[in-house]
Formats: C-alpha cells, sequence, structure tokens
C-alpha cells in the first residue's frame, strides 16, 4: 500500500482531428466523472488542446501538452510555451519522450530547462527516461535511465520539484508490442527512486510517482500495477480508443485501492 496516487495519462501523439479529440475525451470524462481513485489524463495535439479542455470541463481529468519550449515567448517558430498552454487549459505536460530525443534532436539539458520552466508556472512534467534495445543489450539501462534523471532535476531543489512525474519508457517496448516484464520494469523503477532519494531526499522520492510507458494494454496493467514501485501507466496506442484506455484507468483505480 502506497499513498502515492496512480496516475494513468494517455499521449495520443500525432493522432485524431479536433472532432475526434474531443469524441475520445468525452467518452472518457463520463467514465472518471468527477473523479476516481487514480488520476486520469490525456495529451492530445496542440491544435486540440483548447477544444478538449472545454470537453473535459466539470470532469476530473487532467489535460497535458506534448511538449513545450522553455521560454515564454520570443522568436521561436512552431514552439508553445508554458503561459500558452496555461492559457489552453493543461496542467500537465509531457517531456523527453524518447521519439522526441529521437526525431527532433531533444536533449538532457533542453528537458532540463523545460522541467524548470513548467514548475516555474505550476504545471506538471512527466519527464520520460528510457533505453534504446542496443543500451539494453549492452547493459546500460540504468546508466542511462539515471543519467537522464539526474539532468533533468539538475540544479532543481526538492521543494521545487514536488509535482514531478516520471515516466520509465523502454524504447524498445514503444509501439512494438513487447513490454518489459513487470519484474524488470519494477527494477528499473526501484532504481529510479533510490536515485530520486540519493539526489534529493528520501522523503520527497517516496512522494514521487513513476509511471511505466511501453505497448500497456488492458491485458497487462493489472500485473504492472502491482509493482511496488510502478505508481501508473504513460500509455500510447491504446489510449486512442475508449474501450482500450478505459480499462487501463480502471487498473489504476483497482491499485490505488488495494
Amino acid at each position: 500500500m502506497t499513498s502515492r496516487k496512480p496516475l494513468i495519462a494517455g499521449n495520443w501523439k500525432l493522432n485524431n482531428t479536433v472532432a475526434e479529440s474531443q469524441a475520445l475525451a468525452g467518452a472518457i470524462a463520463a467514465h472518471v466523472g468527477d473523479g476516481l481513485a487514480c488520476d486520469v489524463v490525456v495529451g492530445p495535439v496542440a491544435t486540440s488542446l483548447t477544444a478538449v479542455a472545454q470537453t473535459l470541463q466539470g470532469s476530473a481529468v487532467g489535460l497535458s501538452a506534448q511538449n513545450t519550449h522553455w521560454e515564454d515567448s520570443g522568436a521561436f517558430t512552431g514552439e508553445l510555451s508554458p503561459t500558452l498552454l496555461l492559457d489552453a487549459g493543461c496542467g500537465y505536460c509531457i517531456i523527453g519522450h524518447s521519439e522526441r530525443r529521437q526525431f527532433f534532436g531533444e536533449t538532457d539539458a533542453g528537458v532540463r530547462k523545460k522541467v524548470a520552466a513548467l514548475l516555474v508556472h505550476k504545471l506538471v512534467p512527466i519527464v520520460c527516461v528510457g533505453e534504446s534495445l542496443e543500451q539494453r543489450e549492452a547493459g546500460q539501462t540504468l546508466d542511462v535511465v539515471l543519467g537522464q534523471l539526474e539532468a533533468a532535476t539538475d540544479g532543481l531543489d526538492a521543494v521545487a520539484l514536488a509535482p514531478l512525474v516520471v515516466a520509465y519508457e523502454p524504447i524498445w517496448a514503444i509501439g512494438t508490442g513487447r513490454t518489459a516484464k513487470a519484474e524488470d520494469a519494477q527494477e528499473v523503477h526501484g532504481a529510479i527512486r533510490a536515485k530520486l532519494a540519493e539526489l534529493k531526499g528520501e522523503s520527497w522520492a517516496n512522494s514521487v510517482r513513476v509511471l511505466y510507458g511501453g505497448s500497456v494494454k488492458p491485458a497487462n496493467a493489472d500485473e504492472l500495477l502491482a509493482q511496488p514501485d510502478i505508481d501508473g501507466a504513460l500509455v500510447g496506442g491504446a489510449s486512442l480508443s475508449a474501450s482500450d484506455f478505459i480499462p487501463i484507468i480502471d487498473a489504476g483505480a483497482r491499485r490505488a485501492e488495494s
């Protein structure tokens, strides 16, 4: 039993029109109502944020952006600032996702700047960390993951970092149908929590929610969420269907009540 409230977050990536996003958000909001034992967050594309915020009004479902820039404004064509995300109705922002790192040159230093900027504006950063298949096979998983974690929190104190959420996403398991075995995922989650304690203190480390991401489905959600250091899930493909995502939400609620 943990005092950490489970969090189930859906990362919709580059999918869904405004109308499709509203329909999906509406189905999720209808299920969640004014609150469940776990927190629920959805992350639509930027063009749907404001519309989805309106759909979610009155429900307990939170809204997340998929990325941000660290400056509030300026000559940064194509970027969105924390100020604009707040204006659109966001309470969360996913940063450092492996796809951002792999395809768009996102760096550890950039992730750290984004963490700091989001915290200033009282937005919850969901910081993604994870290793590639090559790194895993070379025995470098913990070096890579804990290095990314340390870089993302460098120079920030535990008080400022209080809202932080960490998402462990092994890159080889994202969108591939392959999932880390529950005990392997727990091993990494346990190491993440130990590293957080080393960096900023045990009390803070025990309060940070660490999510698992990587082909989370209704069929494996309960097993993953039964692990002591897995506090929820960052869900990709399965979050695009209410019939898949809602059972994962329910698994999060069962985790909270166990």
